[in-house]
C-alpha cells in the first residue's frame, strides 16, 4: 500500500462543491468503487446506484449496497469509507473484476493491478483514480421493499425472495483530485 506522503504528492484538495463533473455521468455512468475497511483490511465493489447533495447543511454522497456484498461488512464495521473515480482506461477491470468478483473468492486488488493508496483521513483508494471521497458515514438504514412505489423498479431489480438494499449517507469529509486532471 502507498502511504499517505504519495497520496499527498499525486492530488491536491478541493471543496466538494468543487466537483465539476456531473453527478448523473460520475455515479450512473463511470461508476465508483466503494472502498470500506482500513489499510490492512478492506474491500471494493463498483457502485452505479447513488447520489451527491446536502442534507442537515452537509455536503453528502449516498450508495446502495446489496446484503451479499462482501463490501457492506466492510461498511459497517467503520464509520468511513472512501468513494473513487476512475478514469475510462481502468473501465474494464472495475467491471470485470471490482463489479463481478466477490472480495470472499479472489484479491480483487491483486487480479486488477490497481494500487492501494491510503488517503490522509485514513480511507483506502487506488492510485488510478482520477477523484477520491473521503466519508464519514451519517446514517445506515435497511431499504423496504413494501415502501419501493415505483411497482417497474421494485419487480425488476429484485426477486421475490430478495432483500432490498442497504442505503448509506455520508457527509464527503475530503475531496482530493489527482493532479493534472480536469
Amino acid at each position: 500500500m502507498l502511504g499517505k506522503t504519495s497520496f499527498q504528492a499525486q492530488y491536491h484538495e478541493i471543496r466538494p462543491e468543487e466537483i465539476s463533473r456531473n453527478v448523473f455521468t460520475l455515479i450512473g455512468k463511470d461508476w465508483l468503487l466503494v472502498t470500506g475497511g482500513t489499510p490492512g483490511s478492506f474491500n471494493s465493489m463498483t457502485a452505479s446506484w447513488g447520489g451527491m447533495g446536502v442534507l442537515w447543511n452537509k455536503p453528502v454522497a449516498f450508495v446502495f449496497i446489496r446484503k451479499t456484498r462482501h463490501t457492506l461488512s466492510f461498511l459497517e464495521r467503520q464509520t468511513d469509507f472512501s468513494l473513487s473515480v476512475c478514469p475510462e482506461s481502468c473501465r474494464n477491470e472495475l467491471l470485470n473484476i471490482f463489479g463481478k468478483k466477490s472480495g470472499r473468492d479472489c484479491d480483487k486488488t491483486a487480479e486488477s493491478g490497481f494500487t492501494p493508496i491510503e488517503t490522509p483521513l485514513g480511507t483506502v483508494s487506488y492510485a488510478e483514480a482520477s477523484l477520491v471521497m473521503s466519508c464519514r458515514k451519517l446514517y445506515a438504514g435497511q431499504l423496504f421493499k413494501e415502501n419501493i412505489l415505483d411497482l417497474t423498479a421494485k419487480t425488476s431489480m429484485y426477486a421475490p425472495d430478495e432483500e432490498a438494499h442497504k442505503m448509506f449517507i455520508a457527509e464527503i469529509a475530503a475531496v482530493w483530485k489527482r493532479n493534472g486532471e480536469q
